[in-house]
């Protein structure tokens, strides 16, 4: 069986060929460039696949609901140039073969408790946080939808009595998790992307308290069983602890379960199928797609 599956980020788009399994062939990379530039190199990549299915994991937000005239649109995001464009649509008419269609941080939630660091899992939230901050979340062993889908980037936060930019960087909100903790919001406070800072910068502190804060208001409010931290600024590993610390002390002992109190790494970790997450994810929902089943 052959799987294509398209990881829709806002820098650039990942297709690949595989199968659900976790087996990726071939890979390949294009820049998120105008619709117009960017989609018939999609087209022309997975025209020459041969593919049975494809699976979309995009950016947002998008339209999930099947019954909605706008279903496989990406809808209000800030990328002006794909506001309202039909992404599910054109390559589904392109293509002509089954397309499953989410956003791409659940269908990193989906290859995570599937195959990855929440195998085996029936509830589990999947943060991203790179260019952007995303969550997924699966209940019960399914993706989470509902009105829409979770846009757990745009949670409001309190602000670290130390950040020199409280209202952070989201040209929708102040004081959101994405504006105040994502890739480009560390780069535009310290003037130097995250990759270049040392371990003892300032900058650290001030994640973790964000970062901390996501994760203690999405085990108040869903409980889950394991959460797991991906994306590029999460490559700095030494965020993993300090995160725990700053959980805990959040927490103040309200919580009280050994998975949180005693094994707390165990429970806030880095994703098993490291940045393979989103891609595998799209995978699965080609294959779901191809099966006429909901992932």
């Amino acid at each position: 069986m052959r799987l294509g599956g398209l990881e829709a980020g806002g820098t650039k788009m990942v297709c690949l060929i595989g199968g659900e399994d976790g087996r990726i062939e071939r890979r390949e990379s294009f820049p998120t460039l105008t619709p117009a530039e960017t989609m018939p190199a999609l087209v022309d990549f997975f025209k020459r696949q041969g593919i049975q299915a494809l699976g979309i994991g995009s950016f947002g937000p998008v339209a999930l609901d099947s019954a909605d005239p706008l279903y496989g649109y990406i809808t209000s995001t800030p990328k002006l140039s794909w506001r309202n464009f039909n992404l599910r649509g054109t390559l589904a008419d392109a293509l002509g073969v089954p397309v499953g269609f989410d956003t791409d941080v659940n269908a990193a939630a989906l290859a995570e408790v599937r195959l990855g660091a929440a195998r085996g899992l029936a509830h589990c939230v999947y943060y991203t946080v790179g260019t952007g901050i995303g969550g997924g979340v699966i209940v019960n062993g399914r993706l989470l939808h509902g009105l829409l889908h979770p846009e757990a980037g745009h949670v409001l936060l309190r602000a670290h009595p130390d950040d020199p930019t409280p209202d952070g960087f989201c040209p929708s909100h102040k004081g959101c998790l994405e504006g105040l903790a994502k890739g480009p919001a560390i780069e535009k406070r310290w003037g130097k992307p995250a990759r270049e800072l040392p371990a003892n910068h300032p900058a650290w502190a001030l994640e973790a308290h964000y970062l901390a804060q996501a994760c203690v208001d999405t085990i108040l409010l869903l409980s889950p069983q394991r959460i797991v931290l991906g994306g590029g600024v999460m490559h700095q590993l030494h965020l993993f602890s300090m995160i725990h610390k700053e959980i805990l002390r959040l927490l103040n002992g309200y919580v009280q379960h050994a998975a949180i109190l005693e094994h707390i790494e165990t429970y806030i970790v880095p994703p098993g199928l490291g940045d393979n997450a989103g891609g595998i994810g799209a995978l699965m929902l080609a294959q779901a797609a191809l099966e006429g089943l909901a992932p």
